[in-house]
């Protein structure tokens, strides 16, 4: 198992970041190269530790003791495929994961877990290097078909699982390019969209088909599409976005995080010299401590903006994992990413009252409380702390406050979906709505999610479809099948 003695003789080491100054200069990624002697160096630290609580960690049952010691032993070729055994998308895992697997490694109980997300993004993007990631062609072709609405991680992944078992499968996107978070969500700066591109030229070259700019049940009736397709997997996420109800949410200068980011990543496409809300020349309030915030926040300073500010609702959590959350269990604890060391003050335990505007109708200012979080028969609360309201100046305001379910209206409604009491598609245990023939997978049955969890549901769905379409299914599935356990 790689060097038993690897972690008493190594630490663990990850890339150096670009410099700020350097990086906030353009959209490239933010890490410099890591040498390769090093990633066999970081391998040789996971232990042989007899139960691998790692696998367990990862949502898609990643094997990475095995892909470890492999990549310590220089057996790159070995390593990628042990690797696309379980995940379908490395390259986007390995950069985008918050990495759960690391949080419930053994080693990690007393010193710094294994670099197990590095070590997976180095053997994919050497893979592709390499050549060694090529399309799987079925052999023999099923005559059944399936549509799936949403091309997104989840999406991707139940559509490319398919098109392997032999079906024809076509993918609906109403964007006018698939890739759905990934490529319109994600800022260019923590993935570059040419891996994106690279893995949906191997799914074309597959036989998986994309039709974009289509809103399917609007553009495409839910008759249209149950005449042409045998199955249906829905795999459009949770877009409903969560808002803000203060007075001025209507000013000038107040936008969701989704109404923003992708307008930056459609300059880098290429489709605008400009975009069309930018932070260039402004004070900055980012409402959203999570992901999505740290997006606007390194998009913001890469537009130029003068300050930023990212607010969030509950308290700073612990530098050190809270005894709430034990190993192997994801630590409740404070974490940067790299847009926060590129300028920003985090603000804790702040609660928005209003949004001021000028007589222009713009915003100029927000006014805020400081709270505090308390229990009241069960249910948690915000008081605010008295004489503890403030007025911060600001001409952009960003919400990144997340997502609240599935969007109905349109396709969902039509088919006639149920809905559970989270707003999610709701589905049973082999991931089938109430309507026969209609699956779910990804954000939109399971809320707003990990992209890991998300390529594991699409991985068990597409299981599941295949063996509603044939009797029996030999694709692998990664989750149990109990999905409310899952969700819960």
């Amino acid at each position: 198992m790689a060097d038993p003695r690897g972690f008493l003789h190594h630490t663990r080491t990850t890339p150096d970041y670009r410099p700020v100054p350097v990086r906030l200069r353009d959209w490239r990624e933010v890490y410099e190269p890591f040498p390769i002697h090093e990633v066999r160096t970081q391998a040789s630290r996971c232990m042989d530790c007899g139960i691998p609580f790692c696998n367990n960690g990862c949502p898609l049952g990643n094997l990475i003791p095995d892909w470890n010691d492999l990549v310590y032993r220089d057996r790159w070729r070995e390593a990628i495929d042990a690797l696309h055994a379980t995940n379908n998308f490395p390259e986007f895992t390995g950069r985008l994961c918050p990495a759960p697997c690391e949080s419930a490694c053994v080693l990690g109980i007393n010193q710094p877990a294994v670099t197990i997300k590095q070590v997976e993004v180095e053997i994919i993007d050497r893979a592709f290097s390499e050549g060694w990631v090529v399309p799987v062609v079925p052999d023999v072709q099923t005559g059944r078909s399936v549509a799936g609405g949403g091309s997104g991680p989840a999406g991707l992944a139940a559509a490319q699982q398919l098109t392997r078992a032999g079906h024809r499968v076509v993918v609906f996107e109403r964007d006018d390019r698939p890739g759905g978070l990934l490529r319109y969500g994600i800022p260019e700066f923590k993935m570059e969209k040419r891996h994106l591109d690279r893995r949906l030229d191997q799914l074309r070259a597959e036989g998986t088909e994309f039709r974009c700019s289509v809103n399917v049940g609007v553009d495409v009736t839910v008759e249209e599409l149950r005449a042409e397709f045998d199955a249906i997997v829905l795999a459009g996420g949770a877009t409903v976005r969560r808002d803000l109800p203060v007075p001025g949410r209507e000013l000038e200068g107040v936008h969701q995080a989704m109404d923003y980011l992708p307008i930056a990543n459609r300059v880098q496409e290429g489709d605008a010299d400009e975009p069309a809300i930018t932070a260039e020349g402004k004070r900055v309030i980012i409402i959203g401590g999570g992901d999505t915030g740290a997006d606007c926040l390194g998009t913001a300073n890469r537009q130029g903006a003068v300050s930023v500010h990212q607010f969030e609702i509950m308290p700073r959590p612990p530098d050190e994992r809270d005894p709430s959350t034990p190993w192997p269990t994801w630590p409740l604890m404070f974490r940067t990413a790299s847009a926060h060391d590129e300028g920003v003050e985090r603000v804790y335990a702040v609660n928005t009252l209003e949004l001021v505007g000028d007589d222009d109708g713009a915003v100029r200012a927000l006014r805020g409380v400081e709270v505090t979080q308390q229990v009241v028969d069960g249910r948690m609360t915000f008081e605010p702390v008295p004489d503890s309201e403030f007025e911060l100046p600001c001409e952009l305001v960003l919400l990144a406050m997340g997502f609240t379910g599935a969007e109905k209206p349109g396709l969902l409604e039509s088919l006639g979906v149920e809905f559970d009491a989270r707003g999610n598609v709701a589905r049973d245990e082999e991931w089938m709505t109430n309507v026969d023939g209609v699956f779910v997978c990804g954000d939109m049955g399971r809320g707003q999610s990990l992209i890991v969890w998300a390529i594991a549901e699409g991985r068990s769905t597409a299981a599941s479809v295949d063996r509603w379409l044939t009797g029996a299914s030999d694709l692998p599935e990664p989750l149990a099948t109990d999905t409310q356990a899952l969700r819960a």
